[in-house]
């Protein structure tokens, strides 16, 4: 089991590096982010406006997860995040970079899940076991539930970076609320594949 913990980390890691790296090479330094004329705010600021989402999405939502212990009422919250975050990304970057923007907020959440919610405590109960010793079930559940969200997570991430293929999403003057509403169908159809 540990071996396979090992490569599941890295999986992780490598995917969320190489993703990033892309994002700030295609949006950052091609200066994709912002629109050459009529841009709300300035380079400088709007980079700065995405790192800070990016970083902060973590944070929020890792805080909120701690402390909320009504999933429904979670779920409620992160949704209105994400309606939150489409409206500001779509209001101040451009329409693609606004989806791939969210799309890098979500994926950060889930490498971050990953390296700091899941495989820690996996790694910990697998050590308690051999040791003969009773693992922290909490713990466990608590990793458990993580890796559920990153199940959900994982289906909008990928309608986000697949939207730059369709114009009639992120250009369309609705387009945050196109990208709210890929959301929750993403999340829809991560809960049917979970049933199946």
């Amino acid at each position: 089991m540990p071996q396979m913990l090992h490569w599941f980390k890295w999986e992780a890691a490598i995917t969320w590096i190489t993703g990033i790296l892309l994002f700030g090479l295609v949006y950052y330094h091609g200066s994709m982010l912002v629109s050459f004329e009529d841009a709300p705010l300035s380079k400088g600021v709007s980079f700065g406006l995405s790192f800070g989402m990016i970083v902060g999405a973590w944070v929020v939502y890792d805080l909120l997860w701690k402390f909320c212990k009504v999933e429904l009422l979670g779920v409620a919250i992160c949704y209105a995040l994400v309606v939150l975050s489409a409206w500001i990304s779509c209001r101040y970057f451009t329409g693609r970079g606004a989806y791939l923007q969210l799309g890098s907020m979500m994926g950060t959440i889930m490498a971050a899940n990953v390296w700091m919610r899941i495989l820690p405590p996996q790694r910990r109960m697998v050590a308690a076991l051999k040791a003969g010793k009773e693992p922290d079930l909490d713990e466990g559940a608590c990793a458990k539930a993580r890796s559920k969200h990153n199940s959900f997570i994982v289906i909008p991430v990928v309608f986000t970076m697949i939207s730059n293929h369709y114009p009639g999403t992120y250009g369309s003057p609705h387009n945050w609320q196109i990208l709210s509403g890929l959301v929750l169908l993403g999340w829809g159809a991560a809960k049917i594949i979970r049933r199946a």
